[in-house]
């Protein structure tokens, strides 16, 4: 049952379940078949796969159309509004990649090709997935778009410098080890387009076209609950391309994945509750919070892939720590999903009681 009592459908109801059989058709599909990731490999633009590329792009598109972009100015004049700018500023900016930095530091000192893929990681905000737990879990849609595009606009000025802070700096003075990192500000800001700008304006368009032909009653009522399970579709058939890239690897060094499952799986369950009650404690309604929480819990791992790859190369312990990114993100974002729904009950509900 969603918030409203309404019984929700097969597809959502079961989304756990899908995932996982997704990621574990994926991870077969790539292990009985090495040569699909060659194949997959072909359908690249540069650093972009296609098939990833259209897969994320779809995945979006429907949330991204749910968007009412006629009122962003008002929510964002609201009150709170400054709070929740400032909140996630301070936690997609300097706490997350702070955060990742140390527990990599901790739990993979001695690998630092994977140290430095799941840093990557950490520096990548989202932009793309989060609009789909964020919906799940019945966040604010306008509010999640909103810090989306901000983290895009700091993702183009910062990743570059961060990822030669963190990796560059940072690491051979505690290391003693030399990397030179370049992350180039066009390659970032083509992920950007690709995977946050084709969407979004889709959504926009989509929107206000239909708005003015059909009326909102329609667009709400008939459009949109038709539109919106296909986003889910297209997640499971990027989970499918993604883990079948690395299939092969992910079977025959299961202790690696281990190894490099621990910080990332620490990092969104701190980044999660460390958002979650900071949006409580400064009085942040349920779905505001949870727009939040998500944003700052979740990772662009479509960018640290694309940097890994184009730095490191496809064969790299770096590339492998960063596909390795969504294989834990996926099923712990589900499962924040239902935490989402468990603290509403009691930290939002027990405070409207009282």
């Amino acid at each position: 049952m969603n918030s409203k009592g309404e019984k929700l459908p097969i597809l959502t109801r079961f989304l756990t379940l899908w995932i996982f059989l997704a990621m574990i058709f994926g991870i077969g599909l790539g292990y009985i078949y090495p040569e699909v990731a060659n194949i997959i490999g072909s359908l690249s633009i540069g650093t972009t796969s296609i098939p990833i590329a259209i897969g994320l792009i779809w995945m979006m598109y429907p949330p991204l159309a749910k968007v009412r972009y006629e009122e962003l100015k008002k929510i964002v004049t609201a009150r709170g509004s400054k709070d929740m700018l400032i909140l996630s500023i301070i936690q997609n900016w300097i706490i997350g990649p702070i955060l990742m930095f140390l527990l990599a530091c901790i739990f993979l000192a001695d690998y630092p090709d994977f140290r430095t893929g799941v840093i990557l990681i950490g520096l990548a905000r989202c932009i793309a997935m989060v609009i789909v737990w964020n919906a799940l879990a019945e966040g604010d849609n306008e509010w999640a778009a909103i810090l989306v595009a901000l983290n895009s606009v700091f993702q183009i000025a910062m990743y570059s410098i961060l990822a030669y802070t963190f990796i560059t700096i940072l690491g051979s003075w505690i290391w003693g080890e030399t990397f030179i990192v370049h992350v180039s500000i066009i390659d970032v800001a083509q992920s950007v387009a690709i995977y946050l700008g084709i969407p979004f304006f889709a959504g926009i368009l989509t929107r206000f076209i239909l708005l003015n032909k059909k009326g909102k009653e329609w667009y709400d009522n008939v459009f949109m609950p038709k539109l919106s399970p296909t986003s889910l579709f297209a997640l499971l058939f990027t989970i499918i391309v993604m883990f079948s890239l690395k299939g092969e690897y992910i079977v025959a060094l299961p202790l690696h994945v281990a190894r490099i499952a621990i910080p990332l799986l620490l990092y969104f369950v701190i980044m999660f509750l460390v958002s979650f009650f900071l949006g409580w404690y400064f009085k942040l309604d349920y779905s505001r919070t949870t727009a939040l929480s998500f944003t700052a819990a979740s990772n662009n791992f479509e960018l640290a892939i694309a940097v890994a790859v184009s730095v490191f190369g496809l064969a790299s312990g770096e590339a492998f720590a960063t596909v390795i990114g969504p294989l834990i993100e996926v099923p712990v974002m589900i499962s924040l999903v239902n935490l989402a729904f468990w603290l509403r009950k009691k930290l939002y509900i027990s405070r409207t009681i009282n």
